[in-house]
């Protein structure tokens, strides 16, 4: 099946070895955001809401460039480093997905790149 490399200005330029996204048939890989600006590639941190508005914010970027939306989303994977903070993600969670909701995962991790405090990534399907 052919590969699709899906790329944005709008959300931060990968800051490795990686694609913003990748669509293989209706299916689209999204990689994993943290709260950067995408006009400054600088950390978003003023509050853990301010980073997780930022990650669904270059979320939603990403599934527009590939012509979906945060709606087309299956699978939700949800990385912080302190779980305490999940309160905050469910609540914003809730101002940007409806039912029928994606299946979630929330893990636990020591650290994230920059020192964010949170990282998404998800899968979303098309058609």
């Amino acid at each position: 099946m052919q590969r699709e490399i899906i790329r944005t200005p709008d959300a931060p330029a990968a800051i490795g070895t990686y694609s913003q996204a990748v669509r293989v048939g209706d299916t689209i890989y999204l990689s994993g955001q943290i709260p950067l600006d995408p006009a400054t590639m600088q950390l978003d941190n003023a509050s853990i809401g301010a980073e997780v508005e930022r990650v669904f914010g270059n979320l939603a970027a990403v599934c527009k460039a590939a012509g979906g939306s945060l709606a087309d989303i299956i699978k939700l994977n949800v990385f912080l480093t302190d779980m305490a903070n999940f309160p905050v993600v469910n609540e914003v969670m809730g101002r940007h997905f409806h039912e029928p909701f994606p299946a979630r995962a929330a893990i636990g991790v020591a650290a994230l790149p920059r020192g964010a405090r949170v990282e998404m990534d998800a899968v979303m399907v098309l058609g």
